[in-house]
Order: structure tokens, then C-alpha cells, then sequence
């Protein structure tokens, strides 16, 4: 598992960052992202572990502290993967708009936004999808 969103940041940024998503409990077997559609919505990992699955395939498991979602925001695609919830999680829900006013806001929060889904497109490249 990568390291936290929110290392780097500062306490004020990461307090920031927080309240302008809302937090949301997701139950275990639930999916909040689905491959193949539209990218409207990322999650930072507050606790538990969700499955990365494309084409019904596990290609990654993500925990606490990581985020989702945010490959299709930052590229401006439909999602490349699903998430599938493998325990009960808290995460912290953001909207597209909101993701893009904090990366406007915290710059340094763009610049981790897109070494994430870099880093993530470019470990499933080679799995074979």
C-alpha cells in the first residue's frame, strides 16, 4: 500500500482538505466507483481496504490513507477501474468541482493527485489491460 495523501502537507492543508469532502460509510461488498463510467466523484481512504479491480480482475488493493477515484478527474476520462469495498470503510466523498477548487487552492494537492493516478495507470498498464 502507498503512502498517505496527506503526507507532505501541512496540519492547516490536511484540515483543509478534509472538510471539504464530507465523510460517507461504505459497506463491505459495495462498489462506490465503477469502471467505465463517468468521473464524478474521489475518495481518500479513511479505514478499511478496497479492492482495485478491471475487467472483474484485482489489479490493486488500497487502505488507509490513499485515494480513489481521482485518475478519471485528473485526465478527464471514464474510470479505468472498479472499487469494491473488501472490508466496511470511512471515506471522505468528494464532487469533481470540489477536487478540481483543491487543486486550485493547494497546488502541491494537484501535483499528489497526479502522481497518484500516474503511479496507478502506469502499475496497471502492464498487468496485461
Amino acid at each position: 500500500m502507498a503512502d498517505s495523501i496527506f503526507d507532505g502537507f501541512t496540519d492547516k492543508e490536511v484540515a483543509r482538505i478534509k472538510a471539504a469532502g464530507r465523510a460517507v460509510k461504505v459497506p463491505a461488498g459495495w462498489s462506490p466507483i465503477w469502471e467505465k463510467t463517468g468521473a464524478d466523484k474521489a475518495y481518500i481512504l479513511v479505514s478499511g481496504e478496497a479492492s482495485v479491480r478491471r475487467g472483474g480482475q484485482e489489479i490493486a488493493v488500497l487502505g488507509p490513507g490513499e485515494i480513489m477515484g481521482e485518475a478519471g478527474i485528473i485526465n478527464h476520462s471514464l474510470r479505468t477501474a472498479s472499487i469494491v469495498a473488501l472490508t466496511p470503510l470511512e471515506l471522505i466523498h468528494f464532487t469533481s468541482e470540489t477536487v478540481r477548487e483543491l487543486v486550485d487552492e493547494i497546488p502541491a494537492f494537484g501535483a499528489k493527485l497526479r502522481e497518484a493516478a500516474d503511479a496507478r495507470l502506469g502499475a496497471t498498464s502492464t498487468d496485461g489491460g
